[in-house]
């Protein structure tokens, strides 16, 4: 440290805590809207209505009901900053409205693995999967050590895979007597 030359440390940018002068306002969520009980329309918090542009859509497996507030009303609302992402540019908001699960999802491999289980002839396949295919997996990870792929890529995970599934099938065939 030099003398007479006055020492000033700034605080670190990474840990500086002290509040910011300005937050973007929360924006409103879905359930800040309240859904008239004909599910024609759905009342924002800015009291105004926004009207049913979509019924019965599936979004993701689920039924869900969409609106759409009117040019006339969303363009000078007081509250448009907290209700759309980009006031500047998006004209009136929009709110979909999950109501429960579709009539048309489509089953999701989870819940069809579910109810293939759940029968007698998906017990024994569980059954006999812990006899054929765990003890590969037990053997890789334990005996072998590939706890963890050591390559990065998918190729070269691919060909890692591929040189251990070798070393366990040729060590199975050395072991049940093949050179005999």
């Amino acid at each position: 440290m030099v003398r007479g030359a006055a020492c000033s440390i700034k605080p670190e940018a990474l840990w500086d805590k002290s509040p910011k002068p300005f937050k973007k306002p929360k924006l409103f969520q879905p359930s800040d809207f309240e859904v008239a009980a004909d599910r024609s329309h759905c009342i924002c918090p800015a009291g105004k209505r926004a009207y049913r542009s979509g019924t019965n859509c599936n979004i993701g497996g689920r039924q869900a009901i969409k609106f759409k507030g009117t040019q006339r009303e969303c363009a000078h609302c007081p509250k448009r900053a907290q209700c759309l992402r980009h006031p500047h540019r998006t004209p009136v908001r929009q709110v979909v409205v999950f109501v429960g699960k579709h009539a048309k999802a489509e089953e999701t491999a989870g819940e069809r693995m579910k109810r293939k289980i759940d029968t007698e002839q998906g017990r024994e396949m569980i059954a006999r999967r812990f006899a054929t295919v765990e003890p590969v997996f037990g053997n890789l990870r334990y005996n072998k050590g590939l706890n963890r792929f050591t390559l990065r890529g998918r190729t070269k995970v691919d060909w890692q895979w591929k040189l251990y599934c070798l070393v366990h099938n040729i060590e199975k065939l050395a072991h049940n007597g093949y050179a005999k």
